[in-house]
């Protein structure tokens, strides 16, 4: 990737130790605080006597560094899977619920009526711009029924850990070097014409020297980049959807450039601009393991539309007396007392 060189004396004196300010930066990220209420409702869920995957899961994605301290941990240990995990659910899988609760216990904490030393307010901006990205590209992707939904969470939370790198590497980021710059596609040239370099591309060496899998570091790294594909793209758009949420000032071209490159239509942006300061928040996913066998789970889904044990046995090609076996494990394998109990709580869990 070539950058242009800054020619003025700002540019230059920003350049010198360029390698070095990073390289220091790169290690000061290490003891990047989560948020301490953040660090407290993990610890919550996996102290509960019977913690729930996916509270554990929803828990740990709602703050950007236990999502980096998990996902490194899980990379490390992972035996096979070393380096190829990128998701949360996966992460925890890896670790077990006991595992997260050891590394989280440890974290370093942040809250917003307390300075952090050596990070002032930059990881309450940081989180907030990060977690509004996180559900901006949510919504997209159930629009586009985007398949890998787990991974993107992960990519949108970190899009722009490259920009705490450049806050440790320079006092005058960001205020000075984005200097009148408005929209993200001004700043981001802005980064490139005074350092070199910009957030996303410091974002994605961040992530691979982390050993965090390459498609996830290509996220990043490609998040600003007008050709960007898939995942990348995702973000991108996402990234502007947050900023427009946060009532600040985007480029409505750009945005429905980046709308139209993933295939989503005017109106369906518009509709998607139009709910997300509502904060209707995440759908349920599946992430806890279903215990029903795919037979049990579409004569549950057929009892959830109200039909009766006949219809079911006629569509599926099934006795009535198979129906009710099938059923009748059902209820045994979720600890559901009645029909409307297994119904609710596979609809809870994201199975149905």
């Amino acid at each position: 990737m070539t950058h242009t060189v800054p020619s003025d004396a700002f540019g230059r004196r920003h350049n010198e130790g360029h390698g070095r300010r990073l390289t220091a930066a790169f290690d000061a990220l290490e003891g990047f605080p989560a948020l301490a209420e953040s660090r407290n409702r993990v610890l919550s869920v996996v102290r509960d006597d019977n913690p729930n995957t996916g509270d554990v899961v929803a828990a740990v994605e709602s703050d950007c560094s236990l999502v980096i301290t998990v996902l490194r941990m899980a990379n490390r240990l992972a035996g096979r899977k070393r380096g190829k995990i990128a998701s949360i659910p996966q992460a925890v899988e890896a670790l077990s619920p006991e595992g997260v609760e050891a590394l989280v216990s440890r974290a370093a904490t942040f809250d917003f009526f307390e300075r952090s030393p050596g990070w002032d307010n930059a990881p309450e901006r940081f989180r907030l711009h990060a977690v509004a990205t996180q559900s901006a590209a949510d919504r997209v992707a159930r629009v586009l029924e985007y398949p890998d939904r787990d991974e993107l969470l992960v990519s949108a939370l970190l899009h722009d850990v490259g920009k705490l790198v450049l806050v440790h590497s320079y006092s005058a980021y960001p205020s000075q070097i984005h200097g009148e710059a408005r929209t993200p596609e001004e700043r981001i040239r802005r980064e490139r014409r005074e350092l070199g370099v910009d957030h996303a591309l410091v974002g994605g060496v961040l992530a691979r020297r982390w050993s965090l899998p390459n498609r996830l570091a290509a996220a990043i790294e490609r998040h600003h980049s007008e050709d960007a594909e898939g995942e990348a793209a995702l973000v991108r758009l996402a990234d502007m959807l947050a900023h427009y949420g946060h009532g600040q000032q985007v480029d409505p071209r750009e945005l429905l450039k980046a709308a139209r490159a993933l295939g989503l239509s005017g109106d369906q942006l518009r509709s998607v601009m139009y709910e997300l300061p509502q904060g209707n928040g995440q759908a349920k996913r599946n992430v806890d393991p279903c215990p029903l066998s795919s037979r049990e789970v579409e004569v549950l889904k057929r009892l959830a539309e109200g039909k009766v044990y006949k219809q079911i046995a006629h569509e599926l090609d099934l006795s009535t007396s198979t129906v009710r076996t099938h059923l009748h494990n059902t209820y045994a394998k979720l600890g559901a007392v009645d029909r409307a109990q297994a119904v609710l709580i596979a609809t809870e869990r994201g199975w149905l």
